[in-house]
């Protein structure tokens, strides 16, 4: 940010720290300890633009994934108008499934459509329930999204915010609220 931009109140968004993915196994076990287990499914959320320039990123991704037997991989499209790129491996290995995250973000992110990133998630089950550890792109931050099985796009915020509590030792959690957002359709959830 330039001297301007400062005096004008401008800011430039910080660019994202990836590597706090590599936390994730951490809350996994701390996760694991209290119930919850890892499903084996993952998956970056973008918007795909127009054009063979990010088609072909995101064909290579994939094809980087694929060159592994216990991952797959597939794109989902959902009714907000996202792609989802899903990952999935054994249930054992959250630590495979974050390096496929880190890899499709960071190829993204390095051919210039970080703008085009918006999520990541991270799939846990628990008394036969769903929920994901949500990384923002452009926070470097994490937040639970627990849905509601009973009830139709219901939110269970009792138990966002005990997982919250969980791991917040471990990976660095969205502290404003208004940014958790509803990730509706996501895949594995």
């Amino acid at each position: 940010m330039g001297f301007l931009d400062g005096l004008l109140g401008r800011s430039k968004p910080a660019k994202a720290n990836l590597d706090v993915l590599f936390a994730v196994p951490q809350a996994a076990l701390t996760l694991q300890a209290e119930g919850f287990a890892f499903s084996g499914h993952g998956a970056v959320c973008f918007r795909d633009s127009d054009g063979r320039a990010d088609d072909e990123i995101i064909a290579s991704a994939q094809e980087m994934i694929r060159t592994d037997p216990n991952a797959t991989v597939q794109l989902h499209h959902d009714e907000f108008g996202f792609t989802w790129l899903e990952v999935v491996r054994p249930s054992g290995d959250v630590s495979g499934l974050v390096t496929d995250l880190h890899a499709v973000n960071s190829t993204m992110a390095d051919q210039g459509f970080d703008t085009a990133l918006l999520c990541s998630t991270v799939v846990f089950e628990y008394e036969e329930r769903r929920l994901a550890l949500v990384y923002l792109f452009k926070r470097g931050t994490f937040y639970p999204f627990v849905p509601e099985p009973s009830a139709a796009r219901r939110r269970d915020n009792p138990v966002e915010l005990q997982i919250r509590a969980l791991v917040e030792g471990d990976i660095p959690m969205e502290a404003d609220l208004s940014r958790w957002l509803a990730i509706w359709g996501a895949p594995g959830l």
